[in-house]
């Protein structure tokens, strides 16, 4: 029986990132397609360097819901941005944590000699999510263009009834879990109960993620946004989501969306439906050398969880640990932290399990308690309740802001991770070399 060839792992550099404004949803399609955005966001960063887009040996995107012209969006992406017809561009999907997908996607294939350049990240245009027709309207329009004569056409039309026009809200739809039948706040709402969160404290963490975005683009910290054109004219500079005058007041005010009327999870301390895309290059260290490439940091490790989809929220809780173990770190060895910030009532859960003893022996399977996160190391510059989460994007953000919130502060080592839907965590640990 023949033995399996052996994988060289080699090192994998993520070399520069960009990303467009996240744009809030305002009820109505956004100006901008998914691969519009991806294409805006790839064009700026491919343009600062001097390989061309041909030399790249793939493109990885994530994204939840591409349009019905965007099948395969990587490769509409792809050849739009000049890779030419020879470069192969793939789409993959893992819900919330898309885009941190395609960039463990790409350092695989980079680890094992498979690939030595590659544009990777994700994209969504969740304000564009489709509005379908429902299972009854589909039979009847199967009659109808079934029905050959004018009477059997009549015949056909007298049957449309009300319930015909009853819309599937895909955005809904994708964003309940099929299996245990919750929303993705009715899951928020389930950890908020489980770890004693309160409203007073799930408004606070919403407060400091916008006040924390409003800072971060007063002084100019936010300069992986690439500008953006629409058809109009009109150009998109910064996260529009942000609420600078944000207080508790105005917070307290926001009845529960999720469990009303006596939940505490609010539109206010959710995550925004927001447009947006992030691209970075990851690279070889024999493409970093070939074309004299900068580099932001290197990707370390990786790790994928699951768990009860009730309890997804606890996802980073849950993927982050193993990293940890592996390579013997406790939480002080990190120096900054992203968690996407679905709800603040989750990202406040995970951060109580890691001190829980109890559940980190029964559910984590250590020997005591992780320990607990820095919270002025976490999320400094806000995260989705201020910016948005555009689901096939936010992965590849948080990665490529913790890059650049490592390099304005000289600090070595950091950690990404994400909740996902369907009761899944990621996370990627992420390293530079300091000055």
């Amino acid at each position: 029986m023949p033995q399996k060839k052996s994988i060289n792992t080699r090192n994998v550099y993520i070399v520069d990132g960009s990303r467009t404004a996240f744009l809030k949803a305002k009820n109505t399609p956004g100006p901008f397609h998914a691969a519009d955005l991806a294409v805006n966001a790839g064009r700026a960063l491919l343009a600062r360097h001097t390989f061309h887009p041909s030399e790249l040996d793939e493109v990885i995107l994530g994204c939840v819901m591409p349009g019905p012209d965007e099948a395969n969006i990587a490769r509409v992406v792809a050849l739009r941005l000049g890779c030419e017809k020879h470069v192969p561009a793939w789409t993959v999907q893992r819900n919330c944590a898309s885009g941190m997908q395609a960039l463990d996607c790409a350092a695989n294939n980079i680890a094992s000699g498979r690939s030595d350049l590659v544009l990777a990240g994700g994209v969504e245009a969740m304000s564009h999510a489709p509005v379908l027709y429902n299972e009854a309207m589909v039979i009847w329009l199967g009659g109808l263009f079934a029905a050959r004569s004018i009477g059997a056409k009549i015949n056909a039309f007298s049957k449309l009834r009300p319930k015909h026009l009853k819309p599937v809200i895909g955005l809904i739809r994708g964003l309940t879990d099929p299996v245990v039948g919750l929303s993705m706040g009715q899951t928020a709402e389930n950890l908020a109960y489980r770890f004693n969160i309160t409203r007073e404290e799930m408004d606070q963490f919403a407060m400091q993620s916008h006040h924390r975005l409003s800072a971060a683009h007063n002084n100019g910290l936010m300069n992986e946004i690439e500008v953006i054109y629409d058809h109009k004219g009109n150009y998109f500079d910064h996260d529009d989501g942000v609420r600078h005058d944000s207080d508790m007041t105005g917070l307290a005010k926001l009845k529960p969306v999720f469990d009303k009327p006596f939940g505490n999870v609010t539109a206010g301390n959710s995550a925004q439906i927001t447009d947006g895309a992030a691209c970075l290059i990851l690279a070889s260290e024999k493409a970093v050398e070939k074309h004299n490439l900068p580099v932001m940091g290197r990707i370390v490790d990786t790790e994928w969880a699951g768990l009860d989809p009730s309890q997804m929220g606890l996802g980073p809780a849950h993927a982050m640990a193993p990293i940890l173990k592996r390579q013997k770190f406790s939480p002080d060895d990190i120096d900054y932290w992203e968690i996407n910030e679905a709800f603040a009532a989750q990202v406040l859960a995970c951060l109580a399990a890691w001190k829980d003893s109890k559940y980190c022996r029964e559910e984590l399977k250590t020997r005591s308690a992780i320990g607990e996160i820095d919270t002025s190391h976490l999320n400094v510059d806000g995260g989705g309740i201020s910016l948005g989460h555009p689901v096939g994007a936010s992965g590849a953000r948080i990665v490529l802001h913790l890059l650049k919130v490592l390099e304005r502060n000289n600090a070595t080592r950091g950690m990404a991770s994400l909740c996902i839907g369907g009761g899944q965590g990621g996370a990627m640990l992420v390293e530079r070399e300091a000055t």
